[in-house]
């Protein structure tokens, strides 16, 4: 990607991040762009800083450690992990992250509240649904997702945020509608039952599904390749 380029691509997934709102006739600040930098050097995320962005996704952790490390001088920025979390990565995480949007177990979800500094504001948590009850997908499934976030809700140092999910693929906007507006209930009932804490997150929509997203709600839209070009396939080793 030539050095003019990622400037313009981000601003095309502005731009259509922005035309999904306006269709959804919400409000054109009710959804933040997160942008996937997973595999893209530090000087790609320097850059799309310079140009505006803030928020960016992380999937590996020795790798974004590095990154972030080498971008500390960059002020306001705030790192999402968006990755599978294993019990012996979370104090990194804990540590170094704003947000986790992958937490599917108490057990990481305790780990993450034992492990977050106090000198740190409370990790802001999503909760990971496999809202198309995939075989290959992590994530709580959507039954049980009620009786976990009852007791994260009660841990300290971390904030439950809301809810998190890749659907399966679809064919079309109705039907890739169809797991988010499940996901979309979900964080409904959960607000229902769960009234003082601040459950006003739906981390969902992708490059392919990104307008079905919107209509159904998200909070955050991940983009990665839309923005950062095609993904390297290799990476540092975890």
């Amino acid at each position: 990607m030539t050095d003019n380029a990622l400037p313009t691509s981000l601003d095309q997934a502005r731009e259509r991040l922005n035309n999904a709102l306006k269709m959804a006739e919400r409000p054109l600040n009710s959804a933040t762009l997160l942008a996937v930098s997973k595999t893209k050097p530090a000087a790609m995320i320097r850059q799309a800083w310079q140009h505006g962005q803030r928020e960016f996704g992380e999937n590996y952790l020795q790798e974004a450690l590095e990154k972030q490390a080498e971008l500390a001088d960059l002020e306001a920025i705030v790192w999402h992990f968006i990755g599978p979390l294993q019990s012996n990565k979370t104090r990194a995480v804990a540590e170094n992250f704003a947000w986790v949007h992958s937490v599917d177990r108490l057990k990481i979800a305790k780990r993450l509240s034992e492990q977050r500094p106090e000198h740190l504001p409370p990790l802001n948590i999503c909760l990971q649904v496999n809202i198309s009850r995939e075989d290959s997908k992590s994530g709580v499934m959507p039954d049980e997702v009620m009786s976990l976030a009852n007791e994260v809700a009660t841990l300290p140092h971390i904030k439950l945020r809301g809810l998190m999910a890749i659907p399966a693929p679809a064919n079309s906007l109705e039907e890739q509608r169809v797991p988010l507006a499940a996901l979309r209930q979900l964080l409904k009932d959960l607000q229902a039952a769960l009234p003082n804490a601040p459950l006003d997150t739906l981390s969902m929509g992708m490059s392919d599904d990104l307008e079905a997203a919107v209509l159904e709600g998200a909070t955050l839209v991940r983009l990665g390749t839309a923005i950062f070009g095609a993904r390297s396939t290799q990476r540092i080793a975890q």
